[in-house]
């Protein structure tokens, strides 16, 4: 009887035939402005390296700010996105208006309305029910001299501005799925909502990947503007050790230095997730 010989097992190739994993040259820009600020804090300790101490804590206020509200934000716009394209007209009718209202009001002016304004609007209706309902004037009153913590206004209001951008970039990601996706899903026995979460959300997501990418470096660079709300963040920690020692130039190049390697850094994350999710199209 013959030996028999085991089939020996052909490793997978790591890239599609014909292409070739390439390094991303725009990481040099990257590796060059993180050395730049290197040789800013080695090279000049006084006042880069006090400049970089100090701001510190606001480049992780920073950070988290961000990461909290594009979650929040990805929430929201897949709600008011499902709205856009709902057969039924109120709820159509309300996404719609959602959408068309938020981004019609500049995001300044919806951080400073949602930390300065809305407490005054919630103390006025508490005030109102407990006048003319009694009987909640308990519960009522906890609207009454209410005051929102910056941190939360300010992911507040980004949740409600940026989603409403996402709902209209989920939107024509769904829409540019072919119709037949769906009337096929349905003809194998799913439901609307099973169609649009196994067969219809799953191909939007890779149309919509750069788009999302690019809102997610939008708000990064836009986490600046609720320095104006009181947050502690790299901005307002940047204007405090300027408006302490007037040292204007070094303190916004050192500040502008630190945004420009978390936006590049955060690009290039989401070109390498871009390029892992067309693989296999």
């Amino acid at each position: 009887m013959p030996d028999y010989e085991a089939p020996q097992t052909i490793p997978k190739p790591t890239t599609e035939p014909g292409r070739i994993a390439r390094f991303d040259p725009w990481w040099l820009l990257v590796f060059g402005v993180v050395g730049l600020l290197a040789i800013l804090i080695a090279g000049k300790p006084d006042p880069f390296r006090r400049i970089a101490v100090f701001v510190t804590d606001g480049i992780w206020v920073t950070i988290r700010i961000t990461i909290v509200s594009f979650v929040l934000i990805l929430i929201a716009g897949l709600i008011g996105g499902l709205g856009r394209i709902a057969k039924n007209p109120l709820i159509h009718g309300a996404a719609s208006l959602y959408v068309e209202i938020v981004r019609g009001v500049p995001l300044l002016v919806q951080l400073i309305f949602i930390y300065y304004a809305a407490p005054q609007l919630l103390t006025a209706i508490g005030e109102g029910i407990a006048s003319a309902i009694p009987a909640l004037a308990g519960p009522a009153g906890l609207l009454i001299g209410i005051q929102l913590d910056p941190f939360v206004a300010a992911v507040f209001g980004f949740t409600i501005c940026y989603g409403a951008y996402m709902s209209e970039i989920y939107r024509a990601g769904i829409q540019s799925i072919p119709k037949g996706q769906m009337e096929a899903a349905r003809s194998l026995g799913m439901s609307y909502t099973q169609s649009m979460r196994y067969v219809i959300l799953p191909q939007a997501v890779r149309v919509i990947l750069p788009p999302v990418g690019n809102e997610f470096v939008a708000l990064l660079k836009d986490s600046s503007l609720v320095s104006a709300v009181a947050v502690a963040d790299l901005t307002r920690r940047g204007r405090e050790f300027m408006s302490t020692t007037l040292l204007s130039l070094e303190t916004w190049t050192l500040v502008a230095l630190i945004y420009l390697v978390m936006t590049l850094f955060s690009s290039r994350v989401v070109s390498y997730i871009e390029r892992k999710m067309s693989v296999g199209k």
